[in-house]
């Protein structure tokens, strides 16, 4: 066995499971209900990755349990609310990267393949250990700003920024200054770099403004 799913939601366990089934190399696909069947498969089987449904809320102390005791093992939070103080909550309680509710099947595979592989394309999550610049980074940005960060990481020019965010190239061009210049950063392509290495820089909180 390679991947587990836990969900209390039968219906999504089952239609998830022949969504991934055959998609992910061979890797077999088993779905369990609550922590205490996610313990015993853990300590009975081989697997590979935990898919855990978060959408319907979860104990987080007792992922952080799960997380200390198979570190090996990476956890992925699946159908997270991507807005800041969601992303801290889960990072700390050990998840090893997450899949926003917004994602497709098709987005859900690749990154399953690639974490197995240990390619984390897939956001990865803050925790405790965040170097002190990036938590002086996170006040620092504005919402405007996040939000071109978020478009520089996809790889997007000043024009395809304009365009998808509504503003005039010189608007973007004075936003990306600004963002180069809280990240201390001279380059476009160390932003880029920057914000794949720390994606909690990009999420816009949705109080922020």
């Amino acid at each position: 066995m390679n991947i587990v799913f836990l969900t209390n939601v039968r219906l999504l366990g089952d239609g998830l499971s022949r969504c991934i089934q055959g998609r992910v190399d061979d890797s077999s696909v088993e779905v369990v209900s609550d922590l205490p069947k996610l313990r015993a498969t853990l300590e009975a089987t081989v697997v590979r990755i935990v898919l855990v449904d978060v959408t319907q809320g979860m104990d987080l102390f007792d992922i952080h349990a799960i997380a200390k005791q198979w570190p090996e093992i990476p956890l992925v939070a699946l159908g997270l609310n991507e807005v800041l103080q969601d992303v801290v909550k889960c990072g700390r309680a050990g998840f090893t990267a997450y899949v926003s509710r917004e994602s497709t099947i098709d987005e859900l595979c690749e990154s399953i393949h690639a974490i197995i592989e240990g390619r984390f394309v897939c956001p990865a999550l803050c925790n405790e250990e965040r170097q002190p610049d990036s938590a002086r980074l996170e006040s620092a940005l504005t919402r405007r700003e996040r939000e071109v960060l978020q478009q520089i990481g996809q790889g997007y020019s000043n024009k395809e920024i304009a365009k998808e965010l509504c503003l005039s190239v010189a608007t973007v061009k004075h936003h990306v200054h600004k963002v180069l210049e809280k990240l201390s950063v001279s380059r476009r392509a160390e932003a880029m770099r920057r914000v794949q290495e720390a994606p909690w820089l990009a999420i816009v909180a949705a109080n922020q403004r």
